[in-house]
């Protein structure tokens, strides 16, 4: 049975926006560098992500489960990260053994 067109575009969709967050989390994983990234703008994204989330179970849409889903797992990797590396500056400034941003 074919899909309906509004099921293909919402694929399409899904698959262009959760693409978009793959260089980021690539470089991010590669480079470990999380400077210029604001930890608040990706907690208020992973937490709108996942509401879209539980939104496409209620509905019963894949293509809003299955891109929130991969959009949330890329997107908590680089608050992972993040938040990782602000733990790790503020125990290095403690030790006084590097220099504070």
């Amino acid at each position: 049975m074919p899909l309906p067109p509004q099921e293909i575009i919402g694929f399409m969709a899904a698959v262009l926006t959760t693409a978009s967050f793959v260089p980021q989390v690539v470089r991010t994983i590669r480079t470990r560098d999380t400077h210029a990234i604001s930890v608040w703008m990706y907690l208020l994204f992973c937490t709108g992500v996942a509401l879209w989330g539980i939104y496409g179970v209620l509905l019963g849409s894949w293509p809003i489960i299955l891109a929130n889903g991969v959009t949330f797992a890329l997107s908590a990797a680089v608050l992972f990260l993040k938040v990782r590396g602000l733990v790790s500056n503020r125990s290095e400034s403690a030790d006084g053994s590097a220099d504070s941003d």
